[in-house]
C-alpha cells in the first residue's frame, strides 16, 4: 500500500536566483552527521602526552603561577597522576623536576645521580602504574646554576663534553624505567651517542623522540618557572637553539637524529611551528610529535579567564591544529582535560 505521508521538500528556487552549480561543498556539511562522515583528522586520547613536573616532598601541589591549573607535585601525588593518565586513556606521561637550588652545580651532576627527582618519580610511578608509558627529558638546564642545557666554559657551550654527560643521564633514566629518552639539549651528535650507549647497556628497547628542531623561543617562560630555571639563566640559548626564522636547518637537524638512531622526532614550540611540524612529516613519513609549550598554554588560559575566548573550544582547536600539520601526537599540559572532554564525546 503506498505510503500517505508526503515527503518534505525544500521550497524552489526560482530560476532567475538559481546558481548554475555542479560542485556544491556545503553538502558536506548540512548536518553533523554528514560534517563527522567526511572529517579528515580526529584528535583521541592516543594523541596526547602528559608533561608532570615532579617536586620533593610527600603530598604536596605547588602552583605554577604562569600556568593556570598547573601545579608542581610530590612523587607520590605523580603516581596518582600517572593513574590518571592510564583511567584517561593516555598512553604516555612525561617527567621534568624541580630541582632544589642548593642541588644545582655548574656542571649539573644532580643529573647523574640515580636517587634524583627523575629517577625516583620513574621507580614510583612503575612500580604502581606499569602499563603507563614514561618520557624523561635528557638535558641538564634542570640541574645546572648557569641554566643552561650544557656544560658552560668562558661564555661557551661545551658541545661534546655535554653529550658525555647527556649520554649517562639517559642511562640512570632507563635504568629507572624510562621507556623513552627524550634529548632537548640541541647538542650535536648526542642522538648517536645516547643510542650506542642504550643498547650497549642493554637497553635496545628503550625509545628516543629527539627534539630535532627546538628553537630559541620566547614561549617557554612559563616552563622555566616551572622547573626552576628562570632566575637562573645567564644570557640566552640561541648558540644551540634554532633560530626561529629558519625551516631548512630543521630539516636537516630531523635528518641528522634519524640517521643517528632517533625513532621520533619533535618539534618545539608547536602552534608557531606548524609549517615545521608539515614540512618534517612529510619529508620523512616518520613519527613527528609537537610541544605545545608553556607559553602557548598560558596564553589559551589567559584568554579564557578573562572571558575573551571560549577556552574548551580553543583547546580542541589549536590541539586538532597539530593533527592536521602531520603530527603523530602531542606533548600538552592540557592533556588530561583535553581527554576527559573527549570521553564526554564532544
Amino acid at each position: 500500500m503506498p505510503s500517505s505521508v508526503t515527503p518534505l521538500k525544500s521550497a524552489p528556487v526560482p530560476a532567475r536566483e538559481r546558481l548554475d552549480l555542479v560542485e556544491r561543498p556545503r553538502r558536506n556539511r548540512k548536518s553533523e552527521w554528514a560534517r563527522r562522515l567526511v572529517k579528515e583528522n580526529v584528535l583521541t586520547t592516543n594523541d596526547l602526552i602528559w608533561p608532570i613536573f615532579v617536586q620533593d616532598g610527600v603530598n604536596t601541589r605547588t602552583p605554577v603561577t604562569a600556568m593556570p591549573g598547573v601545579d608542581r607535585v610530590t612523587v607520590d601525588i605523580a603516581v596518582k597522576e600517572a593513574a590518571r593518565a592510564v583511567a584517561l586513556d593516555i598512553p604516555v606521561v612525561a617527567i621534568f623536576p624541580y630541582t632544589d637550588p642548593d642541588l644545582r652545580d655548574p656542571t649539573g651532576s644532580e643529573a647523574l645521580n640515580a636517587q634524583n627527582l627523575t629517577c625516583r618519580a620513574c621507580r614510583a610511578i612503575k612500580a604502581e602504574v606499569p602499563d603507563i608509558g614514561l618520557l624523561t627529558d635528557v638535558a641538564l638546564d634542570p640541574y645546572t646554576s648557569h641554566g643552561h642545557d650544557g656544560l658552560l666554559e668562558g661564555g661557551r657551550i661545551l658541545n661534546d663534553e655535554t653529550v658525555a654527560l647527556l649520554v649517562r643521564q639517559a642511562l640512570v633514566q632507563a635504568e629507572a624505567g624510562s621507556d623513552i629518552i627524550a634529548p632537548s639539549d640541541m647538542m650535536d651528535g648526542r642522538v648517536g651517542a645516547i643510542r650506542a650507549a642504550l643498547d650497549e647497556a642493554g637497553f635496545m628497547d628503550v625509545q628516543i623522540m629527539a627534539y630535532s628542531a627546538k628553537y630559541a623561543s620566547a614561549f617557554y617562560g612559563p616552563f622555566r618557572e616551572a622547573v626552576g630555571s628562570s632566575g637562573t639563566l645567564k644570557g640566552d640559548k640561541r648558540t644551540y637553539q634554532m633560530d626561529y626564522a629558519n625551516t631548512d636547518e630543521a630539516v636537516r637537524e630531523a635528518e641528522l637524529d634519524l640517521a643517528e638512531g632517533a625513532d621520533m622526532i619533535m618539534v618545539k614550540p608547536g602552534l608557531p611551528y606548524l609549517d615545521i611540524v608539515a614540512r618534517l612529516k612529510s619529508t620523512f613519513g616518520r613519527p613527528t610529535f609537537a610541544y605545545q609549550v608553556s607559553g602557548e598554554y598560558a596564553m589559551i588560559m589567559a584568554a579564557a579567564q578573562n572571558g575573551w575566548i571560549d577556552g574548551e573550544k580553543a583547546m580542541v582547536e589549536s590541539l586538532t591544529a597539530f593533527k592536521r600539520a602531520g603530527a603523530d601526537g602531542i606533548l600538552t599540559y592540557f592533556a588530561p582535560r583535553a581527554a576527559e572532554y573527549l570521553r564526554k564525546g564532544k
